[in-house]
């Protein structure tokens, strides 16, 4: 089965864990291309100098220093970068001049007959030509258990609404918001991990899931969870107050 992924050019955590995604693919899978987007940790498209400011703006010097010397450290480790993790495994950059959802884009994406799509901290909207694109449809691994804390960044509300257990789950991509069928969902305690801790489980955790679920499309095995909107809760990125709130109550970012 031919699979595309959709990704970011994250500088903290997503290239080790598509590294390992790659590396534990179920057999008979392969990976055909990369859409790589620019990174967009506020879900939006950013200045690099504005999300420096905006950074700053809602978590604090502390965390805007210990994360910019983390962003050089991580300049200079290959590891790091989605892009060399790519060029590892032999798998193309699919480098769009359009947004993915342009038909330039689509025609681009459709060259390479995926069957699957896989998107991975995907930061654009998705419509329904791109969903149609691939005949297994798409993949997209949310950091939550859904139909709660759709959105932005869980893993900060999860802590901040004083949740016991968190999650991962993957789901069949539809034109909502985290809204569509799961094939697979797994569930963890918290147990007073930081922010941090907490990214590294679900992201890795994610990976296990992703692999799980294409295995489960390969063997036309996927039994369905429900997501029903009438249970959904949705976050959208946390505001200073949110930030200092979540401080006064003890909870950590690293």
């Amino acid at each position: 089965m031919n699979i595309v992924i959709i990704t970011q050019d994250d500088p903290f955590y997503l290239a080790k864990n598509i590294d390992y995604l790659i590396e534990n693919l179920p057999k008979g899978a392969k990976v055909v291309g990369c859409v790589v987007f620019d990174v967009s940790p506020f879900g939006k498209r950013e200045s690099f100098t504005d999300k420096i400011k905006r950074t700053h703006q809602i978590f604090g010097t502390g965390f805007l220093i210990r994360y910019g010397i983390k962003f050089v450290l991580n300049k200079l480790d290959s590891s790091t970068k989605v892009d060399k993790v790519l060029n590892k495994h032999n798998i193309p950059i699919i480098t769009l001049d359009k947004r993915i959802n342009h038909e330039e884009s689509l025609a681009k994406i459709g060259s390479y007959k995926p069957d699957l799509l896989v998107s991975i901290a995907g930061n654009q909207i998705f419509k329904q030509p791109l969903l149609d694109l691939a005949p297994k449809g798409c993949l997209n691994l949310h950091t939550a258990l859904l139909p709660k804390y759709r959105g932005l960044m869980p893993t900060f509300w999860v802590l901040k609404n004083d949740e016991e257990f968190t999650g991962v789950s993957v789901f069949f991509v539809d034109e909502g918001i985290d809204s569509g069928p799961i094939v697979v969902q797994k569930k963890v305690a918290i147990n007073g991990m930081s922010q941090q801790d907490l990214i590294v489980l679900t992201k890795k955790l994610g990976m296990d899931a992703i692999n799980e679920a294409i295995d489960l499309i390969m063997k036309d095995e996927v039994k369905l969870i429900p997501n029903p909107e009438e249970e959904k809760s949705y976050f959208t990125f946390p505001t200073k107050e949110d930030v200092r709130e979540f401080r006064r109550k003890g909870k950590r970012f690293y």
